[in-house]
C-alpha cells in the first residue's frame, strides 16, 4: 500500500488535498530540483493534467508510467 507524504504546501494545505495550483507548485519544485520527482497517483491525474497541461514548461516533464497507474514524473534538464 502507498503512503502519502504528510508534507504541507505553503498555502498550509495537506498533499491529501491538492488543487491545480498546489499541483503547479510541485511542478515548480521539480523544474527547480526541489524535488527529484512527483509521484502521482491515480485518483489525483485528473487535477494534476490541469496543472501540467497549462505548465510552461511541460515538454521537459517526463514520466514514466508504473503498476496499477502510478506514474512518476522527473524534470528533463539536459535540453
Amino acid at each position: 500500500m502507498v503512503e502519502y507524504n504528510k508534507k504541507t504546501f505553503s498555502n498550509g494545505r495537506s498533499f491529501l488535498d491538492k488543487t491545480k495550483s498546489d499541483y503547479t507548485e510541485l511542478l515548480d519544485q521539480l523544474r527547480d530540483g526541489k524535488i527529484k520527482e512527483l509521484t502521482i497517483m491515480p485518483d489525483e491525474f485528473l487535477v494534476f493534467q490541469q496543472a501540467f497541461m497549462d505548465y510552461e514548461t511541460r515538454k521537459r516533464i517526463i514520466g514514466n508510467a508504473g503498476d496499477q497507474g502510478i506514474v512518476v514524473y522527473h524534470y528533463d534538464n539536459d535540453n
